[in-house]
């Protein structure tokens, strides 16, 4: 048997969750939102500061918050939720099912065994969207952020991306719009994604850091998240980079931080898109340099990346202070008008 959904338009963009999320409210709410604008309603930036003996790198950096996707929703007041599901053969036709019922449905992943990407290293939690299937072939149809068309993986390929059998693991994680109402106006939208922003950044919201220790298998894992995980690793980066795997560690960091589809750094750059719009939203709510201190940081960010890339911990170590300095005074600022 085979099936797919036809006329879901994917646009690409920058960031997998926010290109996902974009399109899905778009399909099913009908909301025309740009991709920053869904990156900053899902309260998406942060620092994920991962470390973990049993996986491979040791050290993982996340510039978004782990529940950008849900936080979206809440933020708008949308029926949108996720569940994991640990028994790969019921995870499999339960989104199968969704598929039958004509319902584009987001997943979560590896992109490491994804087979239509060249990605040569682990990555979890890529999002992408399930629009079909062909059981002979076997192979599914996804939507991804990287061209419009939908993509062909193999079903094997797509089973172990999503619950992937040596590395950190969504479990399965996929999503479904149990109804298309929006239940709260755009403005006030923008101010509850503002203020959860700076709850979590400032550390008056921790829940970043438990979710990741839930997804860690039961392994060690230490985690820290926001201003306080920066900070951390500027005082870890000069000892990181004279570890063994220290050339391993910063090679795949400087990708993380600029590469690995965060719209340029680290973020920053499309968390100043979102405060611009929110400015526009919200007279009077958002400081006057708010966009331009998010601006400032992504720049600092991508110096850090140069800097990891050259294998120079003491030069990174300089600028994140600098991305620190900024979104100090950024966080503080939105802390205290929102």
């Amino acid at each position: 048997m085979h099936h797919i959904i036809e006329g879901y338009r994917n646009i690409p963009g920058s960031h997998c969750g926010s290109t996902a999320m974009r399109n899905l409210l778009a399909h099913y709410c009908g909301l025309e939102l740009t991709e920053e604008v869904v990156f900053g309603l899902g309260s998406g930036v942060d620092l994920l500061y991962i470390r973990s003996a049993e996986v491979r790198p040791p050290v993982l950096l996340l510039g978004r918050s782990v529940t950008m996707e849900i936080d979206v929703a809440a933020a708008l007041q949308v029926a949108y939720r996720e569940q994991p599901d640990l028994d790969d053969a019921h995870a499999w036709q339960a989104v199968r099912g969704e598929v039958l019922a004509g319902r584009p449905t987001m997943l979560s992943g590896d992109a490491f065994y994804l087979t239509y990407r060249d990605f040569r290293v682990h990555f979890p939690s890529h999002r992408f969207v399930l629009l079909g299937f062909d059981d002979e072939a076997a192979e599914a149809w996804v939507a991804d952020r990287i061209e419009p068309a939908a993509q062909r993986c193999s079903l094997d390929g797509l089973r172990r991306s999503r619950n992937p059998p040596d590395f950190i693991s969504t479990y399965n994680l996929w999503g479904r719009f149990d109804d298309t109402a929006v239940g709260r106006l755009l403005p006030d939208a923008f101010a509850h994604a503002l203020a959860r922003s700076a709850r979590r950044m400032l550390g008056d919201d921790r829940s970043q850091a438990g979710v990741l220790a839930m997804l860690s298998r039961g392994r060690p894992l230490t985690a820290s998240s926001g201003l306080a995980a920066m900070r951390e690793l500027a005082d870890d980066l000069p000892g990181l980079l004279g570890r063994p795997d220290g050339q391993a560690i910063a090679t795949y960091a400087a990708a993380c931080l600029e590469k690995y589809g965060t719209g340029g750094g680290n973020f920053r750059r499309m968390y100043a898109g979102f405060l611009r719009a929110a400015g526009a939203q919200l007279p009077g709510r958002v400081p006057a340099d708010a966009a331009e201190r998010a601006d400032a940081s992504a720049a600092a960010w991508t110096e850090v990346s140069a800097h990891l890339g050259a294998f120079d911990g003491a030069a990174a170590a300089t600028a994140l202070r600098r991305a620190i300095a900024e979104e100090t005074r950024l966080f503080e600022s939105l802390a205290q008008q929102n």
